[in-house]
């Protein structure tokens, strides 16, 4: 499993890289100070610091992503799921759903899912 782990100020940036990509660095850099209050060093060095971990591309100032959401969200989901309820999908879905109510469309959607997993 490739480590798609970003804490949560490397999150919210790369979001923003997701929603506005490609992406000019001094622009992502007036768009980080508006969205996120960080100053331009700070954004550059973020840039420079994700770039090496092979998270984003910085060609001729154009930052783009070399992930995705998804990818971020499932490798955070298998860590969660072996770190906290020993890889035990039952365990985690009865964990989540304690105390929860769902509706009808979403208890179909979440059957849908399981059926399409399991073909």
């Amino acid at each position: 499993m490739e480590s798609y782990k970003l804490f949560d100020a490397e999150f919210k940036f790369v979001s923003l890289i997701w929603e506005h990509e490609p992406l000019n660095s001094t622009e992502l850099s007036k768009l980080c100070l508006q969205e996120l209050g960080w100053k331009k060093s700070t954004t550059y060095n973020m840039i420079r610091k994700l770039a090496e971990r092979g998270i984003l591309r910085n060609e001729q100032a154009v930052v783009t992503a070399l992930i995705n959401r998804e990818q971020v969200q499932k490798y955070e989901s298998e860590v969660l799921l072996e770190k906290a309820f020993d890889n035990s999908l039952p365990s985690f879905i009865a964990a989540f759903l304690k105390d929860k109510k769902l509706s009808k469309e979403e208890a179909d959607k979440i059957k849908r899912m399981i059926e399409g997993a399991t073909k």
